[in-house]
């Protein structure tokens, strides 16, 4: 049995504590009406564990302080951002089990509030000249937009490759962990080659925890997510790629088919779940998330031991090991 998030969170309690009223208060505007959806925004946070991914990485590598507060603050600027306007390109209703800001204050809005959030993060930045954490981050929202784009594209023909949904995911999710890491540590002032081995740990733990989450979608329980939901929306994931490549010509059509065709019909996608659980798309996809873990904890490794470490590997466990 891994740590508990409290556990995990330990050395650094006193820090989140601060963040939390730090970022309310880099949230604050004058205007009415967005001041009461920057409350709701903050009110839904989920389980903070970007914020966390900054201090840990900081505490590692020096001493956390107002700097590291602004870059945990910028990541969760811009990424609120990115999931603000995620919902209005996805006409999504419901973000962790609550009325999405476009749901309750419509279009319009949701997109102007995500631009102000981003303008929030650039000025926070640049008032601090912290230039370096925005370098790390803009790069970050960047590769986002990218990998959705990409994503975008390659649903229509369904003709993903391995190399190209490693490349999705790394844009997609791995970057903003990656970003965290590279954040954190840059910092307290490390050099550019630490940086660089901090990002790529997030990096690897940011794949890993894809993959997780594509697992989810075949899962016994409605956990994380509505089962088959990837399959609905003709997401191709890491077990399906698998299945696929394993499968005969005609068999491959078939299924490629219903994803284009039928995905609406829950008993076709059931059909599709059983196609890829007896290829052993599971097994192929646990283990390669069990490789990349490895990767991220072999990298933490070579960092000086301290109770910092010890909660970041608390937190790959974590991250890996969640049920929803």
């Amino acid at each position: 049995m891994g740590l508990s998030i409290k556990e995990i969170q330990a050395p650094i309690a006193k820090e989140m504590d601060a963040f939390e009223g730090k970022f309310r208060s880099f949230m604050k505007t004058k205007v009415m009406l967005l001041d009461t959806i920057m409350n709701y925004i903050v009110q839904r946070k989920g389980k903070q564990l970007r914020p966390m991914f900054v201090f840990l990485t900081a505490g590692l590598c020096g001493e956390i302080n107002e700097k590291t507060h602004r870059g945990a603050a910028l990541i969760e600027l811009l990424h609120t951002a990115t999931l603000v306007h995620d919902d209005v390109v996805d006409e999504s209703n419901y973000r962790r089990g609550f009325f999405s800001v476009n749901a309750v204050w419509k279009n319009k809005i949701a997109v102007l509030v995500g631009d102000y959030l981003l303008s929030k993060g650039l000025l926070l930045s640049i008032d601090n000249n912290d230039f370096d954490i925005l370098k790390i981050v803009s790069t970050a929202v960047r590769e986002i937009s990218e990998g959705e784009l990409l994503q975008i594209e390659k649903a229509r023909k369904l003709d993903i490759t391995e190399e190209v949904y490693f490349e999705i995911i790394r844009q997609k999710t791995a970057t903003l962990i990656a970003a965290c890491c590279g954040a954190g540590v840059s910092s307290v002032g490390a050099d550019a080659e630490t940086v660089e081995k901090a990002r790529i740990f997030g990096e690897k733990i940011g794949i890993a925890f894809q993959i997780k989450d594509d697992l989810f979608d075949y899962g016994d329980a409605e956990i994380g997510k509505p089962l088959g939901i990837d399959i609905k929306e003709k997401k191709m994931t890491l077990p399906l790629i698998f299945a696929l490549n394993q499968s005969d010509w005609s068999t491959k059509r078939k299924i490629i088919n219903i994803i284009k065709n039928e995905s609406e019909k829950p008993n076709k996608v059931e059909e599709v779940i059983d196609f890829v659980k007896k290829s052993g798309g599971l097994q192929y996809a646990n283990k390669v998330m069990e490789r990349y873990k490895q990767e991220s904890l072999d990298i933490l490794s070579t960092f000086s031991d301290s109770i910092y470490r010890t909660s970041l590997a608390g937190l790959v466990e974590y991250t890996i090991n969640r049920v929803k």
